[in-house]
């Protein structure tokens, strides 16, 4: 049997099973949530088609590649991920975007993916280069310094949601790599302590719109006068067509007749496919779809987290455990301010909303978790005595 036939084998079909049933799920989604769009949402579905079949190539490939080899290039995809912020801050448009080659994408998310990569390895073998980072405190500041950097730079383009998505990364990272809970509450606390200045002072100036919304959201909390036709316009229609959906919903693609607020552009028409694709995917498939979504993304989180707990070694474990964090962030934020459970952010939903690039990096993460799946059985002794040592919690 050759090592390739051997690798396939191994593969963990209910991770690989479950995402594409979302992404297939997400196809016939963006179909009707982007109707209104351009050239209408038959060709947004093709399209995502196209970018699932390149990203199909990009997972299996990831896959079948040993996730160890990827540490060789965590600091190249770093660096370069800040180049093209850097780029981006200079370009300054107002969706993050930067045009390579014709392809326009957002830094910010592969700036992520390049964090998870680099942090993953680092925090497996810097123990190892030198004893002084087997000191918690030097360890911890290094990941929260290599981490700043990304997190500013994505904040300083006023993109405070994909900013904050490094928060449960770099948490799990440095919970699953071994940092010690006392370390781990203070940085909580300290953060908690920091809140305010973080809102009153910082984010009025690299966000003006990032404040206006957790204002806007905190006076529909407190049950103030809201300009449904301005400024709460996008935060009430979602959440109205997700709470009058029903068990059942509207069905697909539901036209004016069937009293679709989608249908009749409440939905805020220009992004329903892409952030607000869940008021939409609720308003037509009801509680019953809703929770049929929900469901396989737990299910793809869990997958995650329980070849995270079977890695050969810490980095695997670092690197699923991230990305489930990553996931499970993103899909709270997204369906969450689509229920009015938190502010309403510029969050795509994993696999499901239009986004050709997005979908790509999604789909590289996961086969970088299926890949750590399938080398699981490669560990050695030596290996296993080498990670218990870099366990600076002991």
């Amino acid at each position: 049997m050759t090592p390739l036939l051997k690798k396939l084998l191994r593969i963990n079909w209910v991770l690989l099973l479950t995402m594409f049933g979302i992404l297939i799920f997400g196809v016939f989604a963006i179909e009707s949530a982007a109707r209104h769009v351009g050239q209408g949402g038959e060709w947004f579905a093709r399209r995502q088609q196209i970018w699932i079949l390149l990203g199909t190539g990009v997972y299996l490939t990831t896959s079948l590649i040993d996730y160890r080899l990827f540490k060789f290039i965590g600091i190249p995809m770093y660096i370069g991920g800040i180049g093209l912020m850097v780029a981006a801050l200079k370009v300054g448009n107002e969706v993050h975007q930067i045009s390579l080659g014709g392809i326009a994408f957002q830094p910010a998310q592969f700036m992520v993916v390049a964090g998870i990569i680099l942090l993953s390895f680092l925090i497996q073998d810097l123990p190892q280069w030198h004893k002084i980072f087997r000191i918690p405190l030097v360890l911890v500041t290094t990941i929260l310094v290599l981490s700043m950097i990304p997190f500013g730079l994505v904040a300083m383009a006023g993109d405070m949601g994909s900013a904050l998505m490094w928060v449960p990364v770099i948490a799990v990272a440095m919970l699953v790599g071994g940092v010690p809970y006392r370390y781990l509450t203070f940085f909580t606390l300290l953060g908690v302590a920091l809140i305010p200045l973080a809102y009153y002072v910082i984010m009025p100036k690299v966000s003006k719109r990032g404040a206006q919304r957790i204002e806007l959201f905190i006076d529909s909390k407190q049950g103030r006068e809201l300009d449904i036709r301005g400024d709460a316009y996008a935060q009430y229609y979602v959440t109205m067509a997700v709470g009058r959906s029903g068990y059942k919903g509207l069905g697909h693609g539901a036209g004016e007749e069937k009293g679709s607020l989608h249908a009749n552009k409440y939905i805020p028409w220009k992004t329903a496919h892409n952030d607000f694709i869940f008021g939409v995917i609720a308003e037509e498939q009801g509680f019953r779809g809703t929770m049929i979504l929900v469901t396989a993304f737990g299910l793809l989180i869990i997958q995650c987290v329980y070849i995270a707990y079977y890695s050969r070694d810490m980095a695997g474990q670092v690197i699923a455990g991230s990305i489930a964090a990553l996931f499970g962030a993103h899909v709270f934020q997204n369906i969450g301010m689509c229920i009015e459970l938190l502010p309403i952010t510029g969050i795509p939903l994993p696999l499901v909303s239009y986004s050709g690039t997005f979908v790509l990096m999604c789909m590289f993460m996961l086969g970088l978790v299926q890949s750590v799946w399938i080398h699981k059985s490669k560990g050695t002794p030596e290996l296993e005595e080498k990670t218990v040592e870099m366990s600076v919690r002991e």
